[in-house]
């Protein structure tokens, strides 16, 4: 017996070593498992348990146990019991992450939204889109391209496509979904978000209230090297601010998405890495101090959250969309942007006309020239808060493609050149998907 309580003993402590190391990755753990489970089921309208058998469906995640209490909106989640984390859903802003402090009593401003129904089809309206047959269109390739990005491999599903639309002079040629989604399916964009935050930007630049070239205002940084950032430098990504960007462990990123109150500070605490201008590094903290540089563009903080939806998202039609904020009412603009793949479409094809909305200018035509600029030391990678392939990335797809790339494998693909906006999304398996072959087979697809 003595011995038998000396094991049990020697395990419990063994245990609590292991759950004190472990501690912040617990920590971690149970807050993705939270805020995806809140986010899936009161944003996108998913079931409970499709959400952890999939996107809550990968390890470590997949050790969290999650609750879900519909009628209060809010999700919790643990592991094996410890370090249990709660995620709250608010209308207008999505779910949200908190920590003990927060109060959940508390009125929370709501964007202001318009959902003008247009009688005209779709994308510039509501109504069916017009069928049109491209005679210099090969359908069939079309279609086995479109296959191949949900084919599966030796029978298992390791692509793991839930959505692919491919557009063509505004029409839709090819329109594929995984089975539990459809065209009203809300997908998380990840860090396509990105991307929408550069379009606020590029909004305010042409409404002449801001210059990007300007100096940052961060007020942390009036009296170091670091006042010679620009807004520019940071929607470049080339500010020379020190950050991690890693997933897999507990690194700046994770902490920002799962611990912080105020993520627009994350980055702002930095100091130098390397110089302005010239070093490179693809960091969620600096669009998420991007999101809060916007905020002090308006004199109200309501007037900051009006503002993507007024003069830019429901413009376009865009009316599934939803940017989900922080504790403390800050868009994430790192990484939360919802919405259904046909509005994902339309803000690429808002890029492939330029800023041209059916006649209605959202953002200047040069703009699409800036953020299409490669940043110096990204190798033609990386522009404005887009991806590039001025640099021959993906080698058989035409060099003026760029696109808004997102976690797990979300894509949106302007094609200039081809006329074409290309859009993906899922979670990609271990072996995924070779976007260059996909690509260059819808682009043959065009004569």
């Amino acid at each position: 017996m003595k011995k038998a309580l000396k094991i049990i003993g020697i395990i419990l402590v063994v245990v609590i070593i292991l759950i004190a190391f472990n501690y912040s990755k617990l920590n971690i753990m149970s807050g993705y498992s939270a805020k995806n489970m809140s986010s899936s089921v009161f944003v996108a309208g998913r079931a409970p348990a499709f959400t952890d058998s999939t996107d809550n469906g990968f390890a470590p995640i997949n050790f969290a146990r999650d609750y879900v209490n519909l009628e209060d909106k809010y999700a919790t989640a643990s592991v094996y019991g410890f370090m249990t984390r709660k995620a709250v859903f608010r209308k207008g802003l999505g779910s949200v992450l908190i920590d003990d402090d927060y109060d959940t009593t508390k009125e929370t401003s709501i964007p202001f939204r318009s959902n003008i129904a247009r009688m005209t089809p779709y994308p510039y309206g509501n109504m069916k889109q017009k069928d049109t047959t491209f005679t210099n269109v090969d359908y069939k390739k079309i279609e086995n391209a479109v296959n191949y990005a949900f084919a599966k491999v030796n029978g298992e599903d390791v692509k793991k496509a839930r959505a692919v639309l491919v557009l063509y002079k505004d029409q839709i040629i090819a329109e594929q979904y995984a089975k539990g989604f459809n065209k009203d399916s809300k997908i998380l964009g990840w860090s396509m978000t990105k991307s929408l935050i550069s379009t606020m930007y590029g909004v305010l630049q042409y409404q002449g209230k801001l210059n990007v070239q300007d100096k940052a205002p961060i007020e942390a940084w009036k009296n170091d090297e670091r006042n010679n950032i620009t807004i520019h430098n940071l929607l470049q990504m080339n500010s020379g601010l020190e950050w991690e960007e890693n997933y897999e462990t507990i690194s700046d990123v994770t902490k920002m998405l799962f611990l912080a109150k105020d993520m627009t500070a994350a980055q702002a605490d930095k100091p130098l890495a390397g110089k302005i201008n010239e070093t490179w590094n693809y960091s969620s903290g600096t669009s998420n101090l991007l999101s809060g540089i916007l905020r002090k563009q308006f004199d109200t903080h309501q007037e900051y959250l009006n503002f993507p939806y007024v003069e830019f998202i429901d413009k376009i039609g865009m009316h599934s969309m939803l940017i989900e904020a922080d504790m403390e009412e800050n868009y994430v603009g790192s990484s939360y942007g919802w919405a259904t793949p046909r509005d994902w479409a339309k803000f690429g094809l808002l890029y492939l006309h330029r800023g041209d909305w059916n006649g209605t200018r959202i953002f200047d035509d040069s703009w699409v020239d800036y953020i299409t600029k490669p940043t110096p030391t990204s190798k033609g990678r990386y522009g404005g808060h887009f991806w590039l392939n001025a640099g021959g990335f993906h080698p058989d797809v035409p060099k003026d493609m760029y696109s808004a790339n997102g976690y797990q494998g979300q894509r949106i693909y302007i094609i200039p050149s081809k006329d074409l906006v290309v859009v993906r999304f899922g979670l990609v398996g271990k072996k995924g998907t070779d976007f260059n072959k996909f690509l260059s087979e819808i682009c043959n697809a065009i004569e």
